[in-house]
């Protein structure tokens, strides 16, 4: 059945009108939109306690943080900025609750595009909200990038994204689909990303967050979503920012001693870089959409499987819709980081040198390569085995055709492609492919070919069709 898509005055006028909702709006940076929404639509009375917009930096560390400064706009202040609020709503109002009151807190702090619009919007949402245990609230934070080249404009999309956010939180808390796909209502992703989400609380121990951060990416509000090694969904901004990254694609069904091998031959690599140091390296497994879906359908287990499997070896998780290594760059100068390490096998190598795949673009392999390489980005090429001839291939003996020869020669003069030399060549005959057919067909043959870890758990939880 298709879903009426309601107006924000609509959606506003709905929370005004329900007795049991009652609370604070508390806004900080993009101006007090989502409190103008409910005033505007009418009988707010019944539904706000308070609205508040603590803009002074002093203020707003002595309402939330206690003087303790940090960055603004940021998950942390918007925390605490939820809980100091739903803390004075009810030391104020507790002792009078009526029966019926959901008692609720709003919370935002924006960065809005600057007067220069040298800046780049963005911001933190949540609600932290009671539905059926009063004094037990459950939250739902996201954070959004502000896409529009005005701050009035930014400051209107604040306030319908709120509006949808506290009506998801009420009326949609039971199914994440509908809650995700609710929040872009009357707005599009030329407008706003929505680039994490997370929920929790006792109504909404259900919620799987991983799932929800990779329908994100299904349903094209974001380009991609982040996951910590302890699979905790992530802002990709606070993960990435100053830190050195090192990114490898893959399908990871399941993660074999090469793809261990590269990982691990990759950092020892980087370890060389001036700007290395352990704490501001995050080493990150990249997975694409494609590799999700099954004739259009997520495959929810076995994401969760792979997403499993390398946190369990420690790894950070990118789940992305790029098809394009040029568009995986990209998205990454999104972010204020350092250094980027795209990992790939010659194999893959080979295929991004292939002209054909850039058809699409004006200036075809030319434009690509330039979009591949900004600076300080780098790719890291692993050696494959030629099965044919039994020689070893890395990109000291490939050959292109002569209009792109050029082109590989210039990436190889400049250092901008580069050989990962301490690899474990005895590892170089494992085939993926050939590692999943043998644990489908129950062909012991596969337990040499992966980590004893990943050994282990393939057989305990019989993942990727094992039977065993």
């Amino acid at each position: 059945m298709e879903r009426e898509i309601l107006t924000t005055k609509r959606k506003a006028l709905a929370i005004n009108l329900d007795p049991t909702f009652y609370g604070t709006i508390a806004e900080i940076g993009g101006g007090q939109e989502v409190a103008r929404a409910f005033f505007q639509a009418g009988g707010a009375s019944g539904t706000i306690a308070k609205t508040i917009s603590a803009y002074d930096k002093v203020f707003s560390d002595y309402l939330y943080s206690k003087g303790d400064k940090g960055r603004y706009v940021c998950l942390k202040r918007l925390q605490q900025m939820l809980a100091a609020e739903y803390e004075q709503l009810i030391d104020v109002l507790g002792a009078n609750r009526e029966a019926n009151k959901r008692y609720f807190v709003f919370a935002n702090t924006v960065e809005t595009l600057n007067f220069k619009k040298n800046n780049q919007g963005h911001g933190w949402l949540g609600v932290r909200f009671e539905l059926t245990k009063p004094g037990e609230p459950n939250e739902v934070v996201i954070h959004v990038r502000l896409n529009e080249n005005d701050g009035v404009l930014q400051q209107y999309t604040l306030g319908t994204l709120g509006v949808n956010l506290i009506y998801a939180c009420f009326y949609f808390y039971d199914n994440p689909t509908l809650f995700l796909q609710s929040l872009m209502d009357n707005l599009d992703t030329d407008r706003v990303e929505i680039t994490m989400a997370r929920m929790e609380g006792p109504d909404l121990n259900y919620v799987d967050n991983r799932l929800l951060g990779v329908q994100l990416v299904k349903n094209g509000m974001t380009p991609a979503i982040f996951f910590d090694r302890y699979g905790n969904v992530q802002e990709p901004d606070d993960m990435l920012y100053k830190k050195n990254a090192i990114v490898l694609r893959g399908r990871f069904r399941p993660i074999t001693y090469v793809g261990f091998d590269i990982l691990k031959s990759s950092y020892s690599h980087f370890k060389n870089n001036p700007d290395f140091s352990p704490s501001n390296t995050l080493q990150i497994c990249e997975i694409t959409l494609n590799n999700l879906l099954e004739e259009g359908h997520l495959k929810e287990r076995d994401f969760l499987d792979r997403v499993d499997l390398l946190n369990g070896m420690g790894q950070n998780v990118l789940i992305s819709s790029f098809k394009e290594f040029y568009k995986l760059v990209a998205y990454f100068g999104r972010f204020k980081h350092k250094n980027l390490r795209i990992v790939m096998g010659v194999p893959t190598f080979v295929k991004v040198m292939d002209k054909s795949y850039y058809s699409n673009l004006h200036g075809g392999l030319l434009e690509a390569v330039g979009k591949m390489f900004p600076e300080r980005t780098k790719f890291y090429i692993y050696p494959a085995l030629d099965k044919k001839t039994g020689s070893i291939m890395n990109v000291d003996n490939l050959s292109f055709p002569n209009d792109v020869n050029h082109v590989y020669r210039y990436l190889l003069d400049n250092k901008l492609i580069v050989k990962l030399t301490d690899v474990k060549k005895e590892w170089l005959n494992i085939s993926s492919d050939e590692v999943l057919r043998f644990i489908q067909t129950n062909q012991i043959t596969w337990e040499n070919m992966v980590p004893k870890y990943v050994v282990k758990t393939i057989k305990s939880k019989k993942l990727f069709g094992y039977s065993g």
